[in-house]
């Protein structure tokens, strides 16, 4: 669906995302079967998770990278609502209704946001539309600019300018797999899965050690995701900024000037070094708070103790996460749905991994050493943060190189096949008019025979 988003647009696969995820649901609302709700909660997955990468294509169209702090922390609030108001609701309709409600609830809730997109939401994709200059096809465009264009038309004697003809891109399903396969994109894309890995855990323990601990119900389980979502959402407020005057910071002492609305060339700009400054501090701090309130709930001491260290740690991870995502957004500006479905990709099979392993986990040493295990596994992989910001620009320029040495070849190869084809419709030209001059020879020949052949006859009269 990334793939497809580069090359197609954004609206379309937008909108084939929504109509997987609304299909899904009436499925699931419906169903009773195991199997039945296991396959279709994988289709429901397919179609939500798909936007997540969308958003940040979104924000990579419609940003520079002086700027792209604060919207890449836009896109970062929504799900972090989603942490603090999902499980209240869901824990409110599970108790007072059931669990098919659940997904009626979705069903609802996506069409209501659905609709406005259909109307309002325009093109972004930048293959597809420029600068915005370029006029969408009909399928990229919303519904409102249809329903005014027409009428326009109607209206008016001059003409539009031509459309430009939608062209279908198969996508590459392998366009994510390649990008992990490059070595400073491993690198990132590692460390991130970790802290999602982390982070997943960390919410994963919450409703069985807060109930055995606290005897908390549902919704008191429920509000303990509040100071966690708390602190990401001040974090989606706050690093976004952060991110964009550590970015200045640099431009200034390079001599680098930030012209608005205009995308500066980064090729030669420390933009590791400029994003994860900003993350360094604020990771080491939320480890040390993952640790400390794993060990206040091993000790089941007062509530507010690990209330207050949820605060930090939701802050911590999110600011984290927030900016290693934007660093892949400025690595792949012409593939940046690509990049976020790979680092989809790598996260969600890391926070897998460590969510089956964490009731064993809580069974073999506890919970204080559980969470100590996770974040000491990170902290001891930290370091290749340092080598980011010390061998990033290295290693961007050898795959640049590679690319432009790739795409070289590829025109090379492609002139080859045009200068063949020439020659061959060359040689078919040259051999149509052998023929042609053969058979004119003929012709010839032939109506000298008859010729002589009638001389001949006259002779001997």
């Amino acid at each position: 669906m990334a793939a497809f988003s580069d090359k197609a647009g954004r609206r379309q696969a937008y909108i084939l995302c929504f109509i997987i995820f609304l299909c899904a649901n009436v499925g699931l609302a419906l169903q009773t079967n195991y199997a039945a709700l296991m396959v279709l909660r994988c289709l429901q997955s397919a179609g939500s998770s798909g936007t997540v990468a969308l958003s940040s294509a979104v924000v990579a169209d419609i940003s520079t990278s002086a700027e792209r702090g604060v919207f890449m922390g836009m896109t970062f609030l929504g799900g972090i609502l989603g942490l603090s108001l999902a499980p209240i609701i869901g824990g409110l309709i599970s108790q007072f209704l059931n669990w098919h409600w659940i997904f009626w609830f979705l069903l609802i809730f996506g069409a209501v946001f659905f609709i406005p997109y259909l109307l309002f939401f325009p093109e972004t994709c930048r293959y597809v539309v420029g600068n915005g200059s370029k006029r969408p096809p009909l399928l990229n465009m919303t519904l409102i600019d249809i329903f005014l264009e027409k009428r326009r038309s109607r209206n008016s004697n001059i003409s539009e300018p031509p459309r430009q003809r939608q062209q279908f891109h198969f996508p590459n399903p392998l366009g994510s797999l390649y990008i992990v396969a490059d070595k400073e994109s491993a690198f990132i894309l590692v460390l991130n899965g970790l802290i999602v890995a982390c982070m997943y855990t960390f919410l994963a323990g919450i409703p069985s050690q807060f109930a055995s601990i606290y005897g908390f119900n549902d919704i008191k389980i429920a509000l303990v995701y509040v100071p966690f979502s708390g602190g990401g959402v001040l974090s989606a407020f706050t690093t976004g900024k952060t991110i964009d005057w550590n970015y200045r910071r640099h431009a200034k002492r390079l001599g680098v000037s930030i012209v608005s609305n205009r995308q500066q060339d980064i090729s030669d700009f420390p933009i590791e070094t400029a994003r994860i400054q900003v993350s360094l501090p604020i990771l080491y701090l939320s480890v040390a708070c993952m640790i400390g309130c794993a060990w206040v709930l091993d000790a089941q001491l007062n509530l507010a103790g690990p209330l207050i260290l949820l605060f930090v740690v939701g802050y911590g991870f999110v600011a984290t996460n927030q900016v290693l995502n934007t660093l892949m957004v400025d690595l792949y500006p012409g593939q940046t749905a690509t990049a976020m479905a790979a680092n989809n990709l790598v996260r969600c099979l890391m926070g897998a991994a460590a969510t089956a392993v964490l009731n064993p986990l809580f069974e073999a040493i506890g919970i204080g050493w559980t969470y100590t295990f996770f974040a000491l596994l990170w902290a001891i992989c930290s370091p290749f943060l340092f080598l980011l910001m010390r061998y990033g620009p290295t290693w961007r320029r050898e795959r640049r190189e590679k690319e432009r040495a790739k795409e070289e070849r590829r025109k090379d190869k492609a002139a080859k096949m045009e200068e063949g084809q020439l020659k061959e419709s060359q040689g078919t030209a040259e051999e149509k008019q052998n023929e042609n001059d053969n058979e004119n020879h003929e012709s010839r020949g032939i109506e000298s025979n008859t010729n002589g052949a009638e001389e001949m006859s006259e002779n001997r009269e």
